[in-house]
């Protein structure tokens, strides 16, 4: 069975690809996606974005897409960077950028370190919108960063029942308790069995 997905982000499509195997689905970008205009992403939530994205993506597909939308989320910073975490630190930030500005609004004594990841995955067919799944895993937020496992936030994100961060181990583990494996789960399992 074959899926499109739309994502630019290869630490994503990786967690993807591994989460489809166990389904057997068969993952692709959308066809000349490389020429394909980056959708806005004007949404002020996560589901709103990801909506967005499938819709837009998904006129591009011949078939099912999904398109993801994740962050962090910070109580003590009411919940920031939420829907820009990819984009804290600037629109062409890396992932050491957007670190380092995290950590910069951490300082001050701020003991209240819990966090979350979010993930939200749009299933579209063409432009109309199939349904969401969402995925929440709850942490705390690291200082300094440990592991270098990951991507984005990774390092920083404290999974208490590991008793360690998502930056130190490895994807397949991760993918087992993760916003972004509990997401995928039941977005393949919707597509395999409808459920």
């Amino acid at each position: 069975m074959k899926l499109y997905c739309a994502t630019g982000n290869a630490g994503k499509l990786r967690e993807f690809q591994l989460a489809a195997q166990k389904f057997e689905i068969e993952l692709a970008m959308p066809p000349g996606w490389e020429r394909i205009a980056a959708c806005e992403e004007t949404g002020s939530t996560f589901e709103e974005n990801a909506v967005l994205k499938a819709t837009y993506y998904g006129g591009h597909a011949p078939g099912l897409l999904f398109a993801d939308d994740s962050g962090l989320e910070v109580d003590a910073l009411n919940g920031a960077p939420g829907v820009r975490s990819a984009r804290y630190a600037g629109q062409s930030a890396t992932d050491q950028d957007n670190n380092d500005l995290l950590l910069a609004h951490m300082h001050g004594g701020i003991s209240k370190r819990r966090a979350r990841f979010v993930c939200v995955l749009a299933l579209a067919e063409g432009t109309d919108l199939i349904r969401t799944f969402r995925g929440v895993v709850e942490g705390a937020l690291l200082e300094p960063a440990r592991g270098i496992e990951g991507f984005g936030y990774d390092s920083l994100f404290y999974y208490p029942p590991f008793g360690c961060s998502f930056g130190e181990i490895d994807s397949e583990r991760k993918m087992t308790v993760s916003h972004r494996g509990k997401a995928l789960e039941q977005l393949f399992r919707y597509v395999r069995e409808g459920e």
